[in-house]
């Protein structure tokens, strides 16, 4: 068989699931993503030392994010299902310390520690989410690929009518 007569195909990407799943991962890491660069902007002054591992975040689900939209990588989502949880970990001891600077006397950070501590809830909830999500499409296996020839694409010729039905005449 000449390689210029086989085209590569990806069942798996073109059912509805995987589709829905995939722009659910990369809805969730770009919310993740902005919302830890809220937290961050809004809490920089009391983030004590955090700020380096929150730009890494960011960046890394920005580019994983990019990786599962544009070329349907699979590799990452098993990556960004470990790193939810490891923030998970980490954002469960943040919340409860922003509650606990909302009292008079402490000094504030540019938007209130309250509003930091509900918005570390809801990064947890999608964290939550994320994992799910990216498991889910870890199992849809994205990366399947099937060799179809130019003979054997499943009844479809060049036209892309596979019934019989009139074709367009050439002019």
């Amino acid at each position: 068989m000449e390689g210029s007569n086989v085209a590569i195909h990806h069942p798996n990407r073109e059912k509805a699931g995987s589709k829905a799943t995939k722009a659910g991962v990369v809805l969730l890491m770009l919310v993740s993503a902005a919302l830890i660069a809220v937290v961050l902007i809004g809490g920089w002054s009391q983030m004590a030392g955090a700020e380096i591992v929150a730009i890494g975040y960011i960046a890394v689900y920005l580019i994983m994010a990019f990786f599962v939209a544009a070329r349907w990588s699979r590799g990452v989502l098993p990556l960004a299902a470990g790193l939810s949880l490891l923030f998970i970990s980490m954002a469960a001891v943040a919340a409860p310390a922003w509650f606990a600077r909302d009292k008079v006397g402490l000094n504030d950070p540019a938007l209130p520690p309250g509003l930091l501590g509900l918005l570390i809830l809801v990064l947890i909830a999608v964290q939550a989410l994320l994992i799910i999500f990216a498991m889910r499409g870890f199992t849809q296996e994205w990366n399947v690929e099937v060799e179809v020839s130019h003979d054997d694409d499943g009844g479809y010729g060049d036209d892309g009518y596979a019934d019989g039905s009139p074709q367009p005449q050439q002019a």
